[in-house]
């Protein structure tokens, strides 16, 4: 492994709605930029010193040498007379889920349902069974309705914090919980697991074509629904997340810094807004092994926000370059992010930290870029390039932070925040087979995904509740194993369990009177906000939203 992947997991993550200090940001950025001796530092800023004060002395005019960026090539400037304003492009996409997933989305079950497609159930089932028949005497194939089944008591384990329980506890009926024993028994429940396959192993590709072959046709399946359900705002978050893994894989990162420290590295593009996943793509390693991949962070960037415009691209220092904030503009995109002191493209100026005052701050602009130079304390400096910022604003409150640095703080938690939930409720299970790691991990994100969709639709769903991604995985889960339980011929030993089945059976056999979901569409009385509603008068038959309907008891109705 080489070090340019340990100095992509230097920074640690940050909670959701959370400003670190930028004291915080610079001492972890100190530590993995040290490129030179600290003797070497304090020679080039006394070298700076005595250019600027002799460029004082002759006259307070400007040393270029001391603003000319180390290789050359770029000249900045003290001020912003010459820097164009900004004015962002139009994205051309409406914010939130899209048009596809609103008119397919009833309840959460159909949330998640929307990610979990009956296309790649049809797929893992159907492999699954050609593994099992090969592998496992005795194997009875799975059906769809089973597989989601085994899918909701996976999700259930994570709503009970029981991803590192042992499924013996899990259906322990001493300690263990009712539903896991009602669904399936605890050796059918193990078989599955042991079975799971997501290709068929007799008809895979080498691995020197493809290393995710045994799951790329699940991940490309499910990644490209991402993108179909939702449209980013503005801001957008460009980071890496780590699935942990030990096991045998090829492609397996350490990063010291993470919580995991081994696992399989996701490149991820986050809204900032909402954490919702939009882009992922699975890091496989080097392309030749005797060769390294030069320009990475800028591939990974562009790869992320390929497709778009009118964006505000967040990134830490190890994806941004002057060279990835000239590509972003081209098309149509800015870039905010931290930047490494020893990037040839900066100013000498800029990097002298030792004599300066605290909480000074220095700019430097271009015709299109602004970087900036922040003193959090003494013999700390933090940089920031920026082409979304022209103007040196600098917040009057405390710290005096560059506006630069507070927009950065404000965006760059969205990939950090979404492992953040994600590890709340995890389904994740302890196994030695990489592709079911990935497939736990698609499982958590989905749930995720899923949840942000639905809240973004129904707003007032469970709203005085404060925990409502809670409920909303327990109802998916619930939702998932009830048809499986209510088909069951046999009742589990378990009385608790048994009397679960019993209930689930007699609500399949009552039937309600509405069957059918109905679809949604827009209210007929709204003339302005245009909500769109399941509901329908039971005499006209209208779709009508809250405002527009009254409820009325039974005995009132008769």
């Amino acid at each position: 492994m080489n070090s340019e992947y340990e100095d992509s997991s230097a920074l640690s993550p940050v909670e959701s709605g959370d400003e670190e200090e930028a004291e915080e940001v610079s001492e972890a950025e100190t530590e993995q930029l040290g490129s030179s001796s600290d003797s070497d530092e304090d020679e080039s800023e006394e070298k700076i010193d005595e250019t600027a004060a002799a460029g004082d002395e002759n006259g307070g005019k400007i040393d270029e040498a001391a603003w000319t960026s180390k290789n050359g090539k770029i000249s900045w400037f003290p001020t912003n007379v010459e820097t164009f304003r900004y004015i962002p492009a139009a994205t051309g996409l409406t914010p939130g889920p899209t048009r596809y997933a609103t008119l397919r989305i009833v309840d959460p079950i159909s949330s998640f349902a929307l990610f979990l497609t009956d296309e790649i159930v049809k797929h893992i089932v159907s492999m699954t069974n050609l593994h099992g028949n090969r592998k496992i005497p005795g194997w009875r194939d799975i059906d769809a309705e089973e597989f989601r089944a085994y899918v909701g008591l996976l999700v259930l384990s994570g709503v009970y914090r029981s991803k590192h329980e042992s499924t013996k506890s899990l259906w322990s009926e001493k300690w263990g919980r009712s539903i896991f024993r009602a669904t399936m028994s605890e050796k059918r429940f193990q078989n599955i697991s042991r079975a799971l396959r997501f290709d068929d192993k007799l008809s895979r590709p080498p691995r020197r074509l493809d290393k995710m072959a045994p799951f790329r046709k699940v991940w490309n399946m499910w990644t490209h629904r991402l993108e179909m359900l939702f449209s980013p705002d503005r801001d957008l978050c460009v980071d890496e997340q780590l699935v942990a893994f030990r096991g045998r894989c090829s492609f397996r990162q350490y990063m010291p810094k993470k919580p995991a420290k081994y696992g399989i590295k996701i490149w991820a593009a986050c809204d900032v807004k909402t954490s919702y996943a939009w882009r992922l793509q699975v890091y496989t390693g080097k392309a030749a092994p005797d060769r390294v991949e030069v320009n990475q962070g800028m591939r990974v960037v562009l790869d992320m926000t390929e497709g778009l415009q009118g964006h505000v691209v967040t990134c830490d220092n190890f994806f941004t370059s002057c060279a990835l904030a000239d590509e972003l503009l081209k098309r149509k995109m800015a870039l905010v992010g931290t930047i490494r002191q020893n990037k040839p493209e900066l100013p000498p100026h800029l990097l002298q930290a030792k004599k300066r005052e605290i909480f000074s701050s220095i700019f430097a602009f271009t015709n299109t870029h602004t970087l900036v130079s922040y003193i959090p304390r003494r013999g700390k400096n933090v940089l920031l390039l920026s082409t979304k910022h022209r103007r040196p604003d600098v917040s009057k409150e405390g710290k005096r932070k560059p506006v630069i640095i507070e927009d950065y703080n404000k965006c760059k938690g969205g990939v950090d925040n979404l492992d953040k939930v994600v590890g709340t409720y995890s389904c994740r299970r302890r196994t030695n087979y990489w592709p079911l790691a990935l497939f736990h991990n698609v499982l958590d994100v989905s749930l995720y995904n899923a949840y942000v969709l639905w809240t973004s639709i129904e707003s007032s769903w469970q709203k005085q509740k404060g925990c409502r991604r809670r409920l909303f995985i327990e109802e998916v889960g619930e939702m998932l194993v009830n048809p499986h339980i209510a088909k069951r011929e046999r009742l589990p030993r378990s009385s608790a369990a048994a009397a679960v089945v019993t209930d689930m059976t007699a609500a399949a056999a009552w039937t309600a009177p509405i069957t059918q979901c109905k679809s949604r569409r827009q209210c007929e009385l709204c003339k302005e906000k245009r909500r769109r509603v399941v509901n329908t008068c039971c005499k006209c038959e209208k779709y009508t939203c809250k405002d527009h309907s009254v409820s009325i008891c039974n005995d009132c109705a008769a």
